[in-house]
């Protein structure tokens, strides 16, 4: 297989060597140019044709969110790691990058003086994220795609009936918060039912991506908190660190978190909102699973699937990364498959049933 073509993009001279220094130890990889802001970023990809690109966030002449703006108008899947700080402003800039587009984000090494310490944190938090998305790129490209808005060759009768939905669950992690924005800035009215979201992010990042989904669409979102009630047209995201379970009583629907032990090493967990809504809401319940590395989601799909409701998952083609839904379609669990620019269509579709 051939190596991993990355270009480095980054203004600081002393970061942008050792994130290629760090790079170059690896065989797999191939640092193929560097550029000290965007502008000169853009120029080189033509010529360099990178399979990957690392990408500062705060430089000169154009930054890294600008730059990923323009990039992605003309390289749609190309895999892009953000580089921020770990500040509040780093923060919110991570989130706002990620929803725009880029694939992942690795923090900053706080203290560069300490060379060894930097680069211990880079080969432990770059250098697997750039193997695994190179890989990814690769893979894809070797294999032909697959049929994109397909039924599940095993959907029940069960998943095809007109029952209501009272529910909608998202399960979703690599890719998400971008995947979310492009979903709900489509959806011209707040859904007639509450939206449950599992977006595999830390802590404070959640709340922030409330914050951006609110600002795009038009319904209101919400970092969740422990016995809130959840409201038809409003949408709820488990909040980093924390499991999140949903439950009915005189008429009113709750959502409860719990910091029980991760399962597929998440927390919060795609299958523990499942299940959990699986036995609230049995077969008036949608859940979807979109782009995320991984399978969690696929014992809860499970479930959601035993009581009757329905199963959609995002197609390979639209992923950044075809793990969680691959799973769950691979398992036979999901009722229909289709490209991202189709689900908010389709959530529209079912929540107006029997309405």
């Amino acid at each position: 297989m051939r190596k991993i073509r990355v270009l480095v993009v980054e203004d600081s001279p002393v970061m942008r060597r050792a994130i290629m220094m760090t790079l170059a130890k690896d065989a797999a990889v191939e640092v193929v140019g560097a550029a000290k802001h965007g502008q000169e970023a853009l120029a080189l990809l033509p010529e360099l044709k990178p399979d990957l690109i690392t990408l500062d966030i705060e430089m000169p002449v154009m930054d890294g969110l600008a730059t990923l703006r323009e990039l992605r108008k003309l390289h749609p899947n190309l895999p892009v790691i953000m580089f921020s700080s770990l500040t509040q402003r780093g923060a919110v800039a991570t989130v706002l990058a990620l929803t725009i587009g880029a694939t992942d984000c690795v923090a900053k090494p706080a203290n560069m003086s300490n060379l060894s310490e930097s680069w211990q944190c880079l080969e432990e938090e770059l250098l697997p994220r750039v193997k695994f998305y190179g890989e990814n790129v690769m893979l894809r490209s070797e294999r032909p795609p697959r049929p994109a808005a397909i039924e599940a060759p095993s959907a029940t009768v069960t998943s095809l009936r007109r029952r209501p939905v009272h529910a909608l669950c998202i399960g979703v992690s690599t890719g998400g918060p971008n995947a979310l924005v492009q979903i709900f800035s489509k959806i011209p009215d707040p859904l007639p039912v509450p939206v449950l979201i599992v977006q595999h992010m830390p802590a404070m990042f959640t709340r922030m991506l409330a914050e951006r989904l609110t600002s795009v669409a038009q319904m209101e979102f919400h970092e969740a908190a422990d016995g809130m009630e959840a409201l038809p047209g409003h949408g709820y995201l488990a909040p980093g660190g924390k499991h999140m379970t949903v439950a009915q009583a005189d008429g009113v629907t709750r959502l409860f978190l719990n910091e029980q032990p991760p399962e597929n090493s998440c927390r919060p967990a795609v299958d523990v909102l499942f299940r959990s809504a699986a036995s609230t809401f049995g077969p008036n319940l949608l859940v979807a699973v979109l782009t995320g590395m991984g399978r969690d989601g696929t014992r809860g799909c499970e479930a959601v699937r035993a009581r009757g409701g329905r199963v959609l998952v995002q197609d390979e083609a639209t992923s950044v990364v075809w793990g969680m839904p691959g799973q769950v379609w691979e398992a036979g669990f999901a009722d229909r498959m289709l490209p991202l620019d189709q689900m908010a269509d389709e959530f529209i579709r079912y929540s107006q049933i029997g309405r």
